[in-house]
């Protein structure tokens, strides 16, 4: 158990190292990493754990249909494939737009380091090189940060949006005509 609170700790305080070295933007990447994490994360189970059973649920209520082939039945098809659709593509937007917010954030991350290092010149010149590498690295690490987390996302936000769609197509096929 001992083992386990000194790996813990050690673990923790390589964390909070980090955190430091990048300033505080890379805390705010932290969070809005995390924040992508549990959007991606509720759509990873909606989709192995949920999805299944809303498609049978609307497969269902289509089969069950007597009138499946009047103008008035394919609107209602429709309908139950735009419904299972939407399900599907819950928070895509917003996990988008979190993609797309995490370079951002790690450009402000380079801006504001930079900003450092220029107050460090300015005040003491070059010949400070433990200052210079400390806003260096709030420069750099930020940056580094945004584009991990963003290329992550991009990652699974495609194949979450490549499931979607191929769902689409899947419900439209299943919900024949007579």
């Amino acid at each position: 158990m001992q083992d386990f609170i000194t790996e813990f700790y050690t673990i923790v305080e390589a964390v909070r190292d980090f955190l430091e070295l990048g300033g505080p933007v890379l805390v705010s990447i932290s969070i809005l990493a995390l924040v992508l994490w549990m959007f991606m994360l509720e759509r990873i189970l909606y989709l192995f754990f949920s999805h299944g059973k809303t498609q049978k649920h609307y497969i269902d209520l289509w089969n069950a249909r007597a009138d499946r082939s009047s103008w008035y039945a394919h609107q209602i098809r429709d309908q139950f494939i735009s419904l299972a659709s939407m399900n599907m593509e819950k928070n895509l937007s917003i996990i988008k737009a979190l993609v797309v917010l995490c370079p951002l954030m790690g450009l402000l991350g380079t801006v504001t380091g930079m900003v450092e290092v220029f107050e460090v010149m300015a005040i003491s010149g070059t010949g400070n090189a433990r200052s210079l590498a400390a806003g260096v690295s709030k420069a750099t690490v930020p940056t580094m940060a945004g584009m991990v987390v963003a290329l992550s996302g991009v990652f699974l936000s495609t194949w979450l949006q490549k499931k979607a769609e191929r769902s689409r197509e899947l419900l439209s096929e299943k919900m024949t005509f007579h």
